[in-house]
């Protein structure tokens, strides 16, 4: 498919650990998105995840974090690949899927899907990566998230060689959710990604 990305984030951490997650769950009929910036995860989902009938749910500001501000990342043509490789994507699989994009902080996204009592099988989280953030993202995806289902951290480890402000990084925002959680978790995948299982 002619896919356009020019970041690839993905394909060396998850594409080596999400086939063999997904293939230890029942095929997940909710997946939420937190940070979709192209679409390559998306894509990677719609397919190879998304079975017929199934909900896809992306949310991104596309503004950009910090690092892409100052990479100067011009994040409305960013959008713009966003929306041709999903529709690409979209219009590819042969399943049906419900495809819902959110323009907005995952606070507010969240927020709104929980008032309407959704609730997900696999949440994905690859927003920002202040730990302030991605522990708030994680407390509140863990009530999206049905028991039994799986939330993935990325970036577990990014930051940790460069030796940086320890709360601009998601690890110690990881690790106290793990800590606060234990008693309703199972780790099924550690490395430069997390990967837990809620249990109850």
């Amino acid at each position: 498919m002619s896919y356009e990305f020019t970041k690839d984030w993905f394909t060396n951490h998850a594409e080596q650990v999400w086939p063999e997650t997904f293939s230890q769950m029942p095929s997940p009929r909710s997946i939420l998105e937190i940070g979709s910036y192209e679409g390559r995860s998306a894509c990677w989902l719609l397919d190879n995840a998304m079975p017929d009938g199934g909900t896809l749910v992306c949310v991104d500001t596309w503004t950009g974090g910090d690092e892409h501000k100052a990479a100067g990342d011009d994040m409305a043509a960013v959008k713009q690949r966003f929306d041709r490789n999903i529709k690409i994507a979209h219009d590819a699989t042969p399943a049906f899927v419900n495809l819902k994009v959110i323009q907005n902080t995952s606070f507010n996204a969240m927020s709104k899907l929980a008032c309407k009592n959704e609730d997900f099988d696999f949440i994905y989280i690859d927003g920002s990566h202040r730990a302030q953030d991605v522990l708030t993202d994680a407390c509140m995806a863990f009530g999206l998230l049905k028991v039994g289902g799986v939330i993935a951290f990325d970036d577990y480890l990014w930051g940790t060689r460069e030796n940086g402000p320890i709360l601009d990084r998601p690890k110690i925002a990881i690790d106290m959710f793990a800590n606060i959680f234990e008693p309703s978790l199972r780790i099924v995948f550690m490395g430069y990604q997390m990967i837990f299982q809620r249990t109850k």
